[in-house]
């Protein structure tokens, strides 16, 4: 997908409506409608009208529903025209599955923005391989909830969706790491810094996700194009860190002439240490010539930034990302 077939979705203003729909795990997982009012207040006391996908509750054993449930959502999100922009509940491990049943043409005749992380990664990329529009890749509507374990910064969704000039993304205060949706849960906080591999500066188009979901599209149709591309890998929960070494050779085989790679903070399931990422970073020749940033903001760890896949991003010389 060439630069210059790049759809850039309209960005928000006060007012507009946000869809959140289900293409992978129902609301159902995470609390149901009433254990998410904060996320709803979240949306509107940023001045967002929120409405709800048809099937969002509907869940089977896998904690998912009925993929034509999940494609009439999807599909009636991006065909209202009072919809501005759409909002995945939480992710899963199910919206590869929707890819061939996906009509392309009603995202292409109607883009918006769209925005998840996680499971959402194979969702995506697909679009932006397919027709070339800008995805978000930020937090679900039920990781909204998180907004206060780590101040304010959860408000980058907001920044990001409203902003229409660029603006420098740095690090936030504090990051932290466990059970942000359990109001029982203590939520340590750690001091924060992005750590550089590899110090350089880059331009080119941001593609990845979340890295294990990825996978799942390598090799398919709904693969995007990973020849000079800026690569953005983060790491979720349920996975150790042993995982990560494959993960990341399959996606740096794949990639012709990266420009850069981006990691997003490891959360503390996945016992990824010093050491350790140091360990696999070493192993891949390519990461000693290109700039190599890790502990950032994106993915299983709390803050979430927001970043938009399949648009140009820029690494500067001091050390941040303009988006």
């Amino acid at each position: 997908m060439g630069e210059s077939n790049i759809i850039i979705p309209d960005k928000l203003k006060s007012g507009d409506e946000i869809r959140v729909i289900a293409p992978s795990d129902s609301i159902y997982r995470v609390g149901g409608l009433d254990g998410n009012v904060f996320s709803k207040q979240k949306l509107e006391k940023w001045g967002f009208k929120v409405t709800f996908g048809k099937h969002i509750n509907e869940h089977d054993i896998l904690g998912t529903s009925d993929i034509k449930s999940r494609i009439e959502d999807l599909h009636a999100a991006f065909l209202d025209k009072n919809v501005k922009a759409i909002i995945t509940v939480i992710g899963g491990l199910t919206s590869n599955e929707l890819l061939p049943f996906i009509d392309f043409d009603i995202i292409k005749n109607n883009p918006k923005i769209i925005c998840g992380f996680s499971d959402f990664t194979a969702l995506a990329n697909a679009i932006y391989a397919k027709i070339g529009l800008v995805t978000y890749y930020g937090p679900a509507f039920a990781s909204l909830k998180m907004s206060g374990v780590t101040g304010d910064y959860q408000d980058h969704f907001w920044l990001t969706a409203m902003t229409k000039s660029k603006f420098n993304l740095v690090p936030s205060e504090f990051w932290a790491s466990g059970a942000w949706y359990n109001k029982n849960e203590k939520v340590e906080l750690y001091k924060n810094t992005w750590s550089f591999y590899n110090y350089g500066t880059a331009e080119g188009i941001v593609v990845g996700g979340n890295l294990d979901t990825f996978n799942l599209v390598q090799g398919t149709p709904y693969q995007p194009d990973l020849s000079n591309k800026i690569l953005l890998v983060e790491f979720s929960e349920e996975n150790s860190w042993e995982e990560f070494s494959r993960d990341l050779a399959s996606i740096l085989q794949a990639s012709e002439n990266p420009k850069a790679l981006l990691i997003g903070r490891f959360p503390k399931e996945s016992r990824m240490t010093h050491e350790r990422l140091m360990y696999v970073l070493d192993k891949f020749p390519v990461l000693q010539k290109i700039p190599v940033i890790y502990n950032l903001n994106v993915g299983h760890a709390q803050p979430i930034f927001t970043i938009p896949l399949g648009c140009s991003i820029k690494l500067t010389k001091d050390g941040h990302i303009e988006i």
